[in-house]
């Protein structure tokens, strides 16, 4: 199944209830599951973005659906990346002229 990663930023409003974090990444992940993902991995980062999920989802439209899903809530913004494995990366290099 593909692999996407779904980089989050909090929002103010997401800043301000940032105790409840734990519990709406909880709800984000109950989302993905209702759209048709499967969050492998939740990460806390430091840096740019705030969080990371690694999701595997069926096609990008069901990817983008979960992440627009979780940015509806209004407690973070995303940015949703495509990820390939090392062998769809081997697989692609070998294909090429």
């Amino acid at each position: 199944m593909p692999a996407y990663l779904i980089l989050f930023k909090y929002t103010q409003k997401g800043t301000a209830a940032i105790k409840e974090s734990p519990r709406r990444v909880e709800q984000a992940m109950e989302i993905a599951k209702k759209l048709g993902g499967s969050v492998k991995t939740f990460y806390l980062l430091m840096g740019q973005f705030d969080t990371v999920f690694l999701l595997e989802a069926p096609d990008d439209e069901t990817a983008t659906k979960i992440s627009l899903a979780i940015s509806a809530l209004g407690n973070v913004s995303t940015q949703t990346l495509r990820g390939f494995a090392l062998d769809e990366f081997e697989k692609m290099i070998s294909e090429m002229p």
